[in-house]
Formats: C-alpha cells, sequence, structure tokens
C-alpha cells in the first residue's frame, strides 16, 4: 500500500489507523505549499486534488472515513462488532467530515465557496467561534471516557484526535475542554501516534 498525505491535514488520521492495525505501507508526501495537490501526476491519482489517497495494489481510494473503514475490515478489532456502537463511533467521523473539518476549512479555503476576498475574510474571522462550538460539541456529546466508546479506542478516535490538533492553531482555548484534554492525552501516549511523529508525518 502507498499513502498520499500532507502533514497537518486529516490524511494522518490514516497513517495512525495504518499503523494500529500493523499494515505496512510507503508514505508519499505532498508538499501543498509547492502545489503538489495540483499536479497532473497527482491529479491521475486523485482527481479532486486532496489528500488522503491509498493506493491498494493499484486501486486507489480516497475519503478519510472509507479508508479508515477498509482498514478496520482488514483488523475488525479496530471497530466495535456491535452494530449500535460501530454506529455511534461513525457518527462521530462523519460529524468531523460533514461540519468540524469544513468549520477549520474556511480559514484558508474560502475561495471554495466564495469568490470575493471580504467574504473570505469573513469565514476566517469566523473560524475560533465555529471550531470552540464544534469542541462544545465533542466534549459534551462524543466524547463518554477517554476516548469516543468510553475505555475502547476505535479508527474514529485516530479522525477525532486528528481534528482536535486543528484546535489551538484556530485560536480554540482548550481549556474549558477537560474531556478533550484527557482524549489527546491519551491518543498522544499510543504507539500508533508516537510512531508517526517519530517518522515525521506528524507535528
Amino acid at each position: 500500500m502507498k499513502l498520499y498525505y500532507a502533514t497537518g491535514t486529516i490524511s494522518i488520521a490514516v497513517a495512525i489507523a495504518l499503523e494500529e492495525a500493523g499494515l505496512t505501507y510507503d508514505a508519499h508526501r505532498l508538499n501543498f505549499a509547492a502545489g503538489d495537490q495540483q499536479s497532473p501526476d497527482y491529479a491521475a491519482i486523485n482527481p479532486k486534488g486532496r489528500v488522503p489517497a491509498l493506493d491498494v495494489n493499484g486501486t486507489i481510494l480516497t475519503e478519510t472515513g472509507a479508508l479508515l473503514d477498509y482498514i478496520a475490515m482488514q483488523d475488525p478489532a479496530l471497530m466495535p462488532s456491535d452494530p449500535v456502537q460501530a454506529a455511534q463511533a461513525r457518527s462521530v467521523m462523519y460529524y468531523l467530515a460533514s461540519t468540524m473539518h469544513v468549520n477549520h476549512a474556511h480559514k484558508m479555503r474560502g475561495h471554495r465557496w466564495a469568490d470575493n476576498e471580504a467574504s473570505w475574510q469573513d469565514m476566517t474571522a469566523k473560524v475560533p467561534e465555529t471550531m470552540a462550538a464544534s469542541a462544545r460539541f465533542v466534549e459534551d456529546e462524543c466524547l463518554t471516557g477517554p476516548y469516543i466508546l468510553g475505555d475502547s479506542f476505535t479508527l474514529a478516535d485516530a479522525y477525532l484526535f486528528m481534528v482536535c490538533t486543528w484546535l489551538p492553531g484556530d485560536d480554540v482555548d482548550l481549556a474549558p475542554f477537560p474531556k478533550i484534554r484527557t482524549f489527546m492525552d491519551a491518543m498522544e501516549a499510543r504507539p500508533s501516534v508516537k510512531t508517526v511523529r517519530a517518522k515525521g508525518m506528524l507535528r
């Protein structure tokens, strides 16, 4: 397998998941600042121009949630067998994808939604508020213990971890969110996160 990623992006959640599953993969870093994601070579891999992308024996898989589900099928212990618990974990993942990630993207990628640069500035100014609101939702509704499902780690936690690493940069004070702080400490202690940091993929 070959993982296409960029530092600081949600693609690192997939690297953490691959480490959790003990799967062997090659990591190929894209330099977003240099526009690697818009190059013709990468367009042939992922026409969306985004990460992650995972090459599995020549088949390209995209979208973080789909890749996490694929990895969970290789190591079923990483997602609950109970269908209700599995749905609870995935509901957090879908919230992150549809709401919290979008809130964060408004800071740097306003051009996706508006042509007027003044509108981009408004979007950027709103990010601390919307990300703090998302953090409050995560704190109150998503974390039932050290992890999303109490004491049990799932791949949804890898997704949540990466999104929460963005909070300080989005000017969100973590002091009012003790559950998130406990969660982040638990994730930082995991060998998978330590390995990804040692590889220079997570900063």
